[in-house]
This record gives C-alpha cells, structure tokens and sequence, in this order.
C-alpha cells in the first residue's frame, strides 16, 4: 500500500551524489540530487520527501538557511547533515536548528543505510504519537456490546466481508447506535490494522478552520497559522481515516474532498506541493445522504464514491433482544467505574427498559445505566431508580394506558419532557441523558411543541 520513501540528496558533489544515489536506491527508495541550494528548495516545494541529506557548504544559499527552511514549511522531515572531519562543530550547530543527525565524509554504505532506516522510523513515530496523542484526546466512554439479534448478526457479516478490502463504507443510522465503533471494527479487521485510525467530526469542526484541519497548513499562510501543521490526512496515512457525520461538510470541502478521493493526494493551505496519501476511507451519517443529494445540498459524486458499501445500523427499538445484553455489560462497567456493587436489575426494570423505545438508541441506554448505577441507595436497580431518566413505571408499560397504546411520537414527546423536568430545563444535560445532539434536541422540542 505504501509508496517507497522519496529522498532528497542535496550536494554539490556529483561523486558523493552518485555513490550515494546507488546505495539508497538498491534499498529500493527514490532518491533525486540537487547542485546547490536553490535547487534543493525548488524540489523539496514541489515534491514530498522522506529524508533530506544536506551538505553546509554549498554554492549559493548556505546549508544552515537551506535547512531553517526546510525545518519551517515540513518540521517533520528529518534532515541528515553530511560533512567533513573539519566541520564538525557547524554540524552539530546544525542538530540544534532542528537536523535529524550528522554523517562525516568519508562514510560507508552500511552506515548510510542506518542512518537513513533510523530517520524514516523516527519520521514515522513522529506521526504515531501525533495520531495516538489525538486517539487520547478524542476518546470516549461509549461503548457497544455485539448482540445476538438477526439484524445485528446480519450488520457484522457485512462488516466481515468488507473489512480486508479497500472499498469506502458508509455507515448509516441514527445518534447513539455505534457507527464509529462499527468504523473501528472494520480498520481493525482490515490490511491496515497497524497503523492510524484517524476520526473526523465533521460535526464538531468550524467550517472556516476545516480545510486546516484535514490538509494541514504552512507557518505564515494566514493570520494565527504561527507553524506548520498536519492535517489529519497526514497522519491517518497508511491508515484509515472516519468523517463521522459527514452530511454536515459543506459544498466547498465536498469538492476538495472529492479530488482527494480520486487523485490519492493533498495540499497544505499556503503551499502549492501535492502531499501523496495513502488512505481508506470511511463515513457515516444520521441523515438521509440521498435526499441531501436530491436537495443539493451534497454533491452526487461524492455520495457514490463514499458509499461504495453502504452499512445501515439497526435502532435499539430493532433490536430489544439485545437489550438485556446491553444492560448487563454496562452494570459491569459502572459497578467499576463507581466503586460499587450493584448486583443486578429486577424483572420490572428490565421490563421497562425493554419495553421503552430508545430514541437515543445505545448511548441513551448506558447514559441511564450509569445515573442509574451511581444514583442507586441499594444494592439492586429497580423501577423507581430509572423514572429519573424519564422511563415510565406502569409497566404494560410505557405502551399502554388505559388499554390504549400510545403512538411511538406520544411516548417521544412524553420522555423528552420528563428529561427535560428532570434536568430543570437545562437542554445540554437533557441532550446528553437523551443521547442526541442539542440541535436534535431543538428540533424535536418545536416538532412537539413542549
């Protein structure tokens, strides 16, 4: 999958090039020569390099301004100096602007092709921790048992199927029924499972900043962009990469979204050097991404070439066999986390849980597992620890009053308010409890007029 390193040997000795270029290439790189320093930086911002060997004494631009800019528009690239015995102190001047490392002439093969080996892993450590310190930041504690109901053995078979390929998915289904876990699960039973997997809200990303931060920017290419930055295509690369709610991307980042998708590369804001990137990519989304298209609203082109293999995620409401599974992993995981020791839930809680419709699927449940679990005064959950949550004790149950069934909005509009009493208004407390985002919240408050 990945395209072998591309290194830049600048030096204006043409033996030193040769002798160099032989060894590298044979290691099976990609190596390209420059005379003096002008002509290495012409390279270097147009294509992207892996490792630069740079000599200080060089015709033109000296080696110390050569490597200063390199080191401002791609710190990432490691810069190995090459030099003679009679140098050695600009060398290790030199390491302290930021080289990777020094070699002194003369030097043998094998030493080239340590020091190279040595400069590619730390090339990509630098881009592993960069993606693990983001993994940290953005984790979660939302989790999804797998149940034994049919729709979800039937959602898992797809996931087998396509997990070794490379064919772009979408995830469909609504907040709360775990389409990123089911994006995780395909990266991890994929070719890739070793290296990044890289998510992006597209909810929860400003769209002025968004180019930014998939493509990256050079220091100094606008107002506040104080050093480079990679963007996250970057560092997903070898990797996958998840646009979680995508529909919310607007129709400018769609087109350059697109052009990644076909021509397999990227470019930082302010620099006009293609990045190449190696990526599988994969989306999901609440809404109805044909409608959207119909509307205009997202472009056809990208919607065919996102959803490839399309993966609908069941409601909680499909799949209530589950539910008893469900509330037992997340009993186990709360007694952890409180430092408690809730035995169990009493037929009529699970009575009632099942009985309710989710409409925050997943994430509603272990929501009202947790209050349940740390809200407890006994060692058992039962009904009355779960009406605080909104879920309704007359156990026919939630259904039923009267001998008449309640519609499916009745029982949605009831729950929202009883959340909503419960949080004392609060609507960013009564969207979380709910599992929805507080513009969905918004949307059913004024649907049902409460």
């Amino acid at each position: 999958m990945n395209e072998p390193a591309n290194i830049l040997i600048i030096d204006d000795e043409e033996s030193m090039r040769d002798s160099m270029s032989q060894v590298l290439r044979k290691e099976g790189y990609a190596v390209k020569g420059a005379v003096e320093g002008k002509e290495g930086l012409n390279l270097f911002s147009r294509e992207t390099f892996h490792v630069v060997f740079l000599d200080l004494k060089l015709p033109g631009i000296k080696g110390m301004e050569v490597l200063s800019r390199i080191k401002d528009t791609s710190p990432e690239t490691p810069v190995i100096i090459i030099t003679g015995y009679a140098s050695i102190e600009s060398a290790v001047e030199a390491m302290k602007q930021g080289a990777f490392d020094y070699m002194a002439k003369p030097f043998t093969p094998e030493e080239l092709r340590v020091v190279t080996k040595r400069a590619l892993d730390g090339r990509r450590l630098l881009f592993e921790n960069m993606y693990l310190r983001r993994e940290l930041e953005a984790k979660t504690e939302f989790e999804m048992v797998i149940g034994k109901s049919k729709v979800m053995r039937d959602v898992l078979e797809i996931v087998r199927r396509v997990s070794p390929t490379e064919s772009t998915v979408l995830v469909t289904g609504e907040s709360g029924t775990g389409k990123e876990l089911i994006a995780r699960e395909i990266h991890l039973h994929s070719l890739r499972r070793q290296a990044p997997f890289v998510v992006v809200d597209c909810g929860a990303l400003v769209e002025t900043l968004f180019e930014s931060e998939l493509f990256g920017h050079v220091k100094g290419s606008f107002t506040g962009a104080h050093e480079t930055k990679h963007g996250r295509f970057e560092v997903a690369d070898g990797g996958t990469i998840f646009f979680d709610e995508i529909s919310n991307i607007g129709l400018n980042i769609q087109a350059k979204l697109l052009r990644v998708i076909q021509e397999r590369e990227i470019t930082r804001i302010g620099s006009s050097k293609p990045i190449k990137v190696d990526v599988r990519i994969l989306a999901a989304t609440n809404e109805d991404l044909a409608e959207a298209v119909r509307k205009g609203k997202f472009r056809e082109d990208l919607f065919y070439r996102l959803s490839v293999v399309p993966i609908h995620l069941p409601t909680l409401r499909e799949r209530k066999e589950d539910i008893p599974l469900l509330v037992e992993h997340f009993l186990r995981k709360y007694n952890k986390k409180a430092k408690k020791n809730i035995e169990g839930v009493s037929p009529r809680a699970i009575r009632a849980l099942t009985e309710y419709d989710w409409p925050g699927n997943i994430r509603e449940l272990e929501n009202t597992i947790e209050r349940a679990v740390v809200l407890s005064k006994t060692n058992g959950i039962d009904v009355e620890d779960l009406m605080y949550h909104g879920i309704s004790a007359s156990t026919g149950l939630a259904g039923s009053a009267g001998g008449k069934y309640k519609t499916l909005e009745e029982m949605e509009k009831e729950h929202i308010k009883a959340v909503l009493q419960s949080q004392f208004g609060n609507k960013s407390r009564a969207a979380e409890v709910l599992g929805i985002d507080r513009k969905t919240l918004w949307a059913k408050i004024k649907k049902y007029k409460i």
